[in-house]
């Protein structure tokens, strides 16, 4: 037993060590940076490798920077469209949770329905912006909001942001936005004028908040530009898509073993990956007329993309010279793969692009180009196979990123609803107890190099049918109402080789999980909701209803 004298030797240097832990952990608080800045920059429907640093031809070298300074993750995913991205991405929840199970009530018509797929944004949750406020940060925010047009009371600022200009509905026309596809700023309507460009007007508007921001004390910033490009309609500028013309006669097949080859060379993928085929018409077997006009498509959208990077590059140059740069912590991403909506071919040709059509019918990609600007991933837009659902993603964070991790990949999964427990980490901010947990995890240690994953519980995914749950390196995955189908995403990130058959406990547990998911979150299954559908039949209803009344 302990004597007395022992025991009172033992107390003292519990006290003294107590003691040297608090001075200890003082010091290092004194010595810590502020809060960062926070800047996510989204952009719409750009595909997996299309700048420069994740394989493209694109030149992108702003971006490329902030790859080069920061980090690039290999696996990040989306939620496979436009606005359940950004429901997500927003409130850490998945989309249905957030009230766009499928998408937002369309600018002309209200959906008329409550619940999980309402189509805006509900009030069981709580956005980026407004939880930073409660930390203490300015919130300013640009570009495309996509979460609810018809009620007011879930535009960006009653959900948070102090200033915004962009385009409350969707996607728009980059000259020429108007009608209930026209610009907000604040609440109110915005009449653009002749020059007016949404990519360039987005950047300067966000650096003019960030100025009055700046210049009314030190308190840090949330930065939210969500850029609409390169979404249809394909507006290039005409100088931009020179830039680009004639650089993709030789087609798509020729593009993807380029890039393939030069993601190969970056350290993206390793040399035994098997790119996804390309699954358009062999580009030999168009007529010269559609290879002119295909190649134009492609041109312009180099071109959106390339604006995108000068405008990146305007943006940090206001941060160098505001002296924000080293503690502001930038995010990079698009909100789904490229967008193969507008036929297998697209539409469009030089003459719309010289002299684009107004509103949003003009130029479209197509599921051709799209699927190899998703390089060497299956699909595209609208699925949660990797070509869908994968995202490039970079952070940048000079006084947050160890320079030797500087240039280098993050090769564990993660997934939009981590963006909210990161910002609370960052920030110090506190989620709302009084709403649902959030679905994601902190990505802070990943961007410490810490190599464990973040994630050992599945996540999950569902959007018009289209469905998915990633496991540790299993990967579950259906197109709408289709079998499920079931990979080995470490070692088959093209999703080209199904293990359903080979592997029937594992894909019966995951088909168990996902459901019971599902069942959880109020998605439907197997029949999906579908708003398009839905109008339809309410359309149809009001038809039969005034026949009656005839």
């Amino acid at each position: 037993m302990p004597s007395l004298r022992s025991l009172r030797r033992l107390a003292w240097c519990l006290v003294l060590s107590l003691l040297v832990c608090f001075v200890n952990h003082a010091e290092s608080r004194a010595q810590e940076s502020p809060r960062p800045n926070i800047v996510i920059i989204l952009v719409d429907d750009m595909g997996y490798s299309d700048i420069g640093c994740y394989g493209s031809e694109i030149e992108t070298p702003h971006i490329d920077s902030l790859a080069a300074e920061g980090l690039r993750f290999t696996q990040f995913y989306n939620c496979g469209r436009c606005c359940p991205t950004r429901a997500s991405l927003m409130t850490g929840l998945h989309p249905h949770q957030a009230g766009i199970g499928h998408m937002t009530e369309p600018p002309e018509r209200p959906l008329g329905i409550d619940g999980p797929y309402q189509g805006f944004l509900n009030d069981r949750c709580s956005t980026l912006a407004q939880v930073l406020r409660t930390a203490g940060y300015r919130t300013v925010m640009t570009g495309k909001w996509h979460l609810g047009y018809h009620r007011q009371e879930c535009w960006p600022l009653q959900r948070g942001f102090e200033r915004y200009f962009g385009c409350i509905s969707g996607g728009c026309n980059y000259f020429r936005p108007g009608g209930d596809r026209g610009i907000t700023e604040g609440n109110e309507p915005f009449e653009v004028g002749d020059g007016f460009y949404t990519t360039d007007a987005f950047t300067d508007k966000a650096i003019e908040y960030l100025r009055e921001v700046n210049a009314e004390g030190d308190d840090p910033f949330f930065l939210y530009l969500a850029y609409n490009a390169p979404h249809w309609p394909l507006n290039a500028k005409w100088e931009d898509y020179l830039k680009y013309k004639g650089r993709y006669t030789e087609g798509w097949e020729s593009l993807m073993r380029t890039r393939f080859q030069r993601q190969q060379e970056l350290g993206l993928f390793p040399a035994s990956l098997e790119p996804a085929p390309h699954v358009g018409p062999a580009w030999d077997s168009l007529t010269d007329e559609q290879r002119t006009d295909l190649a134009a498509i492609m041109a312009a959208y180099a071109g959106c993309i390339d604006s995108i990077d000068q405008n990146v590059g305007k943006l940090l140059t206001y941060l160098d010279e505001s002296g924000e740069r080293d503690n502001t912590i930038i995010f990079f991403l698009s909100d789904n793969g490229a967008c193969q909506e507008g036929g297998v071919l697209g539409q469009g040709n030089e003459e719309m692009i010289r002299n684009p059509p107004g509103g949003v019918g003009g130029v479209h990609l197509g599921l051709a180009w799209a699927n190899a600007c998703n390089t060497p991933l299956r699909l595209y837009k609208h699925f949660v196979h990797e070509g869908g659902a994968a995202t490039p993603m970079i952070v940048n964070w000079p006084a947050g990123i160890a320079a030797e991790q500087r240039g280098s990949f993050v090769r564990e999964y993660a997934y939009l609803p981590d963006f909210m427990p990161t910002v609370m980490a960052l920030s110090g901010a506190e989620y709302p107890g009084d709403l649902p947990p959030l679905a994601g995890t902190s990505l802070l240690p990943l961007l410490a190099a810490e190599p464990s994953p973040i994630h050992t519980d599945p996540i999950y995914w569902e959007h018009e049918g289209n469905a998915a749950m990633r496991w540790g390196d299993w990967k579950l995955v259906r197109e709408n109402q289709k079998p499920w189908e079931l990979y080995r995403v470490n070692e088959d990130r093209a999703e080209l080789h199904n293990l359903a058959d080979q592997q029937p406990d594992q894909r019966r547990e995951m088909v168990r999980l996902w459901k019971a998911w599902a069942d959880a979150h109020e998605v439907m299954h197997p029949q999906p909701f579908n708003m398009y559908r839905y109008l339809q039949q309410q359309r149809e209803r009001e038809r039969d209803n005034n026949l009656d009344k005839e």
